[in-house]
């Protein structure tokens, strides 16, 4: 297989979520244990409130994030994108909102994964590199 360039912004087929729904467009970068995402905030997102993006809508990015690792890597190996959901949230610390055109940059590291449970630490940025959130999150992929 060829050294993959990214950025890569045709993710449809590497997640579940569909549209008005999808919080992730675009993958950075991708590992065995880390995956980074963008995603630009536009007028038309479910989750938009007055132009800044919901904390519901923040933390479903983490989650879109985590479901694009598990994605892109199914379709490394050929095999379609699995369906999964989150299984807990913690330690999940919002500092600041992103606004209408913001475009965030969401950072996985994959902590531990085994039997379809992926436990992970998630880090989200503004346009600005600056932190806006943070937590801890277990997905699990449904059978």
């Amino acid at each position: 297989m060829a050294l993959q360039q990214y950025p890569i912004t045709d993710i449809t087929h590497l997640i579940p979520q569909k549209t008005p729904f999808v919080m992730v467009d675009t993958l950075l970068d991708f590992s065995n244990t880390k995956v980074v995402s963008s995603f630009k905030i536009n007028a038309n997102n479910i989750f938009l409130k007055d132009n800044t993006l919901l904390e519901s809508g923040l933390i479903e990015n983490m989650a879109q994030t985590v479901a694009l690792h598990t994605g892109y890597d199914f379709f490394l190996k050929n095999e379609e994108a699995p369906t999964g959901y989150i299984g807990s949230i913690k330690k999940i610390a919002i500092l600041k909102l992103p606004v209408l055109n913001d475009i965030i940059t969401t950072e996985v590291d994959i902590l531990h994964e085994f039997n379809g449970v992926t436990m992970v630490a998630v880090k989200v940025f503004n346009t600005e590199k600056e932190e806006i959130a943070s937590g801890e999150m277990k997905t699990v992929i449904a059978n």
